[in-house]
């Protein structure tokens, strides 16, 4: 190669010097964060502002992003820009397409922000802001980013081959094998619990059912505006997009108060075969054309509403009414959760901090449609910050609320009955104070007719978000507004999630077939794409239409599953990153991903040792089994359940989810035992380890992008 081509990289490191100016801004940033640390750490008692919260989480990620995301990029994963991407090599239209960056930016952010960095926090509240806060951003700068950046990479070399398919062609057929089975399989339970999240949300809401549908003729009106009528005039169609997205969301509140409204109100039943229908569409279409237009439409939804929220606790400084460490975090007696803080904090906060799910999109859509390779940092690593910050506004908007109706919205039915007389006694039996009128006024507040028992998190989210943004943003008069506002911003938000996440289904579907019959894992084969797409959605589309007609059965009995769920997934990507490093020669910056793998580890083991083994009946599923074994016999009904026949399906439910727990990490730890053993086989030979990278191929695709940030390797 011409030596004026590999000056530039070669002289990245010369151009990479902080100047001084540079050193006096990072050292500027240090401080802040440090004193906002400081703050939160130190205070004992009093109430602080949560202006403290912002800057210290911002102060971390913006130093995380400068100095450690480009040590990985530059010491431990050395993207070329020199090298093609397979959305260059393998560009068919459909799957493989090679994307500008800001919209392939939102698209990734949107499809990993789902459900978890808005009520996970929400719900972890219970313990404390501090114990939260620490975890999401730790969690992310070392954990949860490094993973989604290391995974995206790792697929990308490897023409974009699914986590599944990866496990099998890296740690062998009995590893592979385990991981296959158990990431579809978690796969599929995560897809129908975010499914029914969107389902709860959107029924009987004609704002949020307009809204949100009519994101999708505008995403193709910008599919086909931005690759037929107007290429690449990214900005023109960004401004055209979100001036209809505004419109839309204005449309719906108008919608809602006017005679179409019946149109737009749709039943739980309604709503899955909508979600069924579009999850397949979805899936099939060219990525051009619907999934990556509308997930980088839905970005600007939800960034200018984090961001606005961010402003208003900025304007407003409303003060954190929470704990900085409850009484239920050493515990474990909580009434929102059962657990100890370790490790069931650590499974509630998933999306936001560490989220085995994203490895699923890292290595799905994103590695087909990445331009350079450069673009890993940003897309991985900078999208998963982007997503840490929605948790943490999400916590902040719960911990600013009184705790007495933090807890009388959380806290099950069971405990708090059905008026607001029974929910205020049962709330100061927890400690804590609300008083009848004062629960009244909250629901009629957002104009709903209760408030109690609204489980879940997305409910108080919305409360949260209302009680800051009315601060700022018209008053108490537009808390009502506000509060449905956000309850539609949910909807989209998770919804994003389900339609990517079927996609990627459909991948790791003709991955694993593919292996049995060569034609269907070819992603461009059409019978294997609508064949693949079927089953998918016919999958979570059955356990999800269950759970919309019986609270306690289909994708509502496999619910408790998703938080450990969700974390072996996280264990199995870890443990497939670490094997390549190892593999690949790069044994010293193993630990970067071996560190992260052993915490992982550490927490869904002993989250799931308790699940199965566990005395107490709130923790352990087989105590809770024969809790409710005993009561059939003794002839009682307990709640959840509502009738003798509620008490036989509570205790097959049970013993399903410990069935399942105790196979999901008995699988997961086959994959890690293999891992090992390749690892140490790499290690002890003489050379490496037969690769499974894609051959190198000359990138025809612009010239080397920003040489200076040295994220333009040399070919070896």
């Amino acid at each position: 190669m011409p030596e004026t081509v590999l000056q530039p990289a070669l002289e990245a490191p010369e151009k990479s010097r902080l100047s001084p100016r540079s050193i006096l801004l990072w050292a500027v940033v240090a401080l802040l964060g440090a004193v906002a640390w400081g703050v939160l750490a130190l205070a004992r008692g009093e109430r602080i502002s949560a202006v403290w919260l912002v800057v210290a989480a911002l102060g971390s990620y913006a130093i995380a992003y400068r100095f450690y995301s480009r040590f990985l990029a530059r010491r431990v994963l050395e993207p070329d820009d020199r090298r093609a991407t397979p959305a260059e090599r393998l560009e068919d239209g459909v799957d493989f397409h090679p994307t500008d960056k800001r919209v392939l930016l939102g698209h990734h952010f949107a499809a990993i922000a789902g459900a978890g960095p808005l009520v996970g926090p929400v719900l972890a509240a219970q313990m404390g802001y501090l114990p939260g806060t620490l975890w999401i951003v730790a969690g992310v700068i070392f954990a949860g980013a490094v993973q989604d950046m290391v995974v995206l990479f790792l697929s990308m070399r490897r023409d974009g081959t699914s986590l599944g398919q990866m496990a099998r062609d890296e740690i062998g057929r009995a590893g592979g094998a385990a991981a296959l089975v158990a990431v579809f399989a978690i796969m599929i339970i995560l897809l129908g619990v975010l499914a029914l999240v969107v389902v709860n949300a959107l029924a009987h809401s004609p704002w949020g059912t307009f809204s949100v549908a009519m994101t999708i003729p505008i995403a193709l009106f910008m599919g086909f505006w931005l690759h037929r009528i107007r290429p690449g005039r990214v900005v023109e169609t960004s401004f055209i997009g979100v001036a209809l997205l505004l419109l839309a969301i204005v449309g719906g509140s108008w919608v809602q108060n006017s005679s179409l409204a019946s149109a737009f109100t749709l039943s739980p039943t309604t709503l899955v075969f909508c979600l069924v229908g579009y999850g397949f569409v979805a899936s099939v279409l060219p990525v051009w054309m619907l999934l990556a237009p509308r997930d980088y439409l839905s970005t600007f939804m939800k960034i200018g509403t984090i961001a606005l929220l961010a402003v208003g606790v900025v304007v407003a400084a409303p003060v954190l009414r929470a704990d900085a460490v409850s009484d239920f975090a050493t515990s474990g007696a909580g009434p929102v959760f059962a657990g100890s803080l370790f490790p069931f904090l650590f499974i509630t906060i998933a999306c936001g901090a560490l989220s085995g799910f994203h490895a699923l999109v890292s290595s799905g859509t994103t590695p087909k449609l990445i331009r350079k390779e450069s673009q890993v940092r940003l897309i991985g690593y900078g999208a998963m910050l982007m997503e840490s910050f929605v948790a943490i506004m999400a916590l902040i908007a719960a911990a600013t609320l009184e705790p007495g109706l933090y807890y009388a919205m959380n806290a099950p039915a069971g405990l708090l009955g059905t008026t607001v007389e029974s929910a205020s006694h049962a709330v100061a039996g927890l400690g804590f104070t609300i008083t009848p009128d004062q629960l009244t006024q909250a629901a009629q507040a957002v104009e709903e007719q209760s408030l109690i028992a609204r489980s879940g998190g997305a409910p108080t989210l919305a409360v949260g978000m209302s009680e800051i943004f009315s601060g700022v943003f018209g008053g108490t008069a537009m808390k009502a507004f506000w509060y449905h506002f956000a309850i539609m911003f949910e909807a989209l938000f998770i919804l994003t999630t389900v339609d990517a996440g079927t996609r990627v289904g459909r991948f790791m579907l003709q991955d694993m077939l593919g292996n049995v019959w060569k034609p269907v894992g070819r992603v461009n084969w059409k019978p294997g794409i609508w064949l693949c797409s079927g089953l998918v959605v016919a999958a979570w589309g059955y356990f999800l239409h269950s759970g919309a007609t019986d609270p306690l059965g289909g994708i509502n009995q496999l619910f408790p599953l998703f938080g450990i769920a969700n974390q072996l997934l996280a264990a199995i990507a870890l443990t497939v990153c670490t094997t390549v490093l190892v593999k690949s020669g790069k044994l010293r910056w193993a630990w970067v991903t071996g560190v992260p793998l052993a915490w992982v580890v550490a927490i869904t083991f002993t989250a799931g040792w308790q699940k199965i083994f566990s005395a107490d009946p709130r923790v352990g599923f087989f105590a809770q089994r024969a809790r409710y074994a005993d009561g059939i016999d003794a002839g009682r009904v307990l709640a959840p359940a509502r009738t003798p026949a509620d008490m036989h399906t509570v205790v097959t439910n049970s013993t399903v989810d410990g069935v399942l727990i105790a196979l999901f990490l008995l699988l997961v730890a086959i994959v890690i035992v293999n891992a090992g053993i390749v690892c140490v086989r790499a290690v002890r030979a003489p050379g490496r380890l037969p690769a499974t990278e894609a051959p190198y191929v000359e990138s025809r695709l612009d010239v080397p992008e920003r040489a200076g940030e040295g994220l333009v390797g040399v070919r070896p």
